[in-house]
């Protein structure tokens, strides 16, 4: 049985410029595949497509040319299997944070029973089993984030797609939140891919780190990230390897950094 869970096949993106005849041709023929359980981080500079990759993902928007393939199917639709982690938490101002993650479980039918236990594992798992019952304004910026992840562990998807979860966060906040966020991943064997553009968090957290070019968009490199885990996230440098993964990923990103100057 093949450990594939995503692949990205040759996919391409238009999208219509305003008071043009002609599209924007955001992504160009980016191909790449994510095995069962391995933590993919994706970078590159603003606008090259990186949160639309995610949005073909979840089947929230089809790819101009190319396919997305969950398990060996083509994704054509909304895909249920996936969780969706946004840059922002949006949890319902109006629910508890319990009712904020049992959601995804009463849309999907579960047993009231079996509702109450997941969610108490879930908040139980990003640290927040004290605070059921705490509205959204009652929790720090960093509890609602854990919260938003809770709501997505719940269900147990198939794939976690990560949208700049931790960007809007405080340092100190983001370190806490990537240690958590690899012990989450850890014990749950989950498969991850993360957008960010921080190149310092990408070698830290992933297993291999992709990275895009400046629009439209081309696969420069896929980069395997083989430093031991678990890795210290507040002390980078303390990590064997991390000064060599860090080096291999920048000397990639710094050209597009480059390109954009003389643009």
């Amino acid at each position: 049985m093949s450990d594939r869970v995503l692949a990205f096949d040759a996919i391409g993106q238009d999208f219509p410029a305003p008071g043009q005849r002609t599209n924007i041709c955001v992504l160009d023929g980016i191909s790449f595949e994510v095995d069962r359980g391995k933590f993919v981080a994706v970078i590159g500079p603003s606008g090259c497509g990186k949160s639309t990759l995610l949005q073909m993902a979840a089947g929230l928007l089809a790819p101009t040319r190319g396919a997305v393939h969950h398990r060996g199917r083509k994704v054509s639709g909304i895909n249920t299997e996936v969780g969706f982690v946004p840059q922002q938490a949006q949890l319902f101002p109006w629910k508890t944070l319990a009712e904020n993650v049992e959601l995804p479980l009463l849309l999907r039918g579960v047993a009231a029973g079996e509702r109450k236990e997941r969610v108490a594992n879930a908040l139980g798992a990003v640290g927040l089993k004290d605070f059921e019952q705490h509205f959204p304004n009652q929790l720090s910026g960093g509890m609602q984030k854990r919260g938003s992840i809770a709501r997505t562990l719940v269900y147990r998807p198939d794939v976690i797609l990560m949208d700049e979860p931790f960007g809007a966060l405080d340092a100190q906040t983001r370190m806490v939140m990537q240690s958590d966020l690899q012990t989450l991943s850890m014990e749950a064997g989950a498969t991850v891919i993360f957008v960010t553009h921080d190149i310092t968090e990408a070698v830290l957290l992933a297993d291999h780190v992709v990275v895009l070019s400046q629009r439209p968009s081309r696969l420069l490199a896929d980069i395997p990230i083989d430093l031991p885990r678990p890795r210290n996230m507040f002390e980078s440098f303390r990590n064997p390897g991390f000064e060599a993964a860090y080096d291999a990923v920048w000397t990639e990103f710094r050209s597009q950094i480059d390109a954009g100057r003389v643009h």
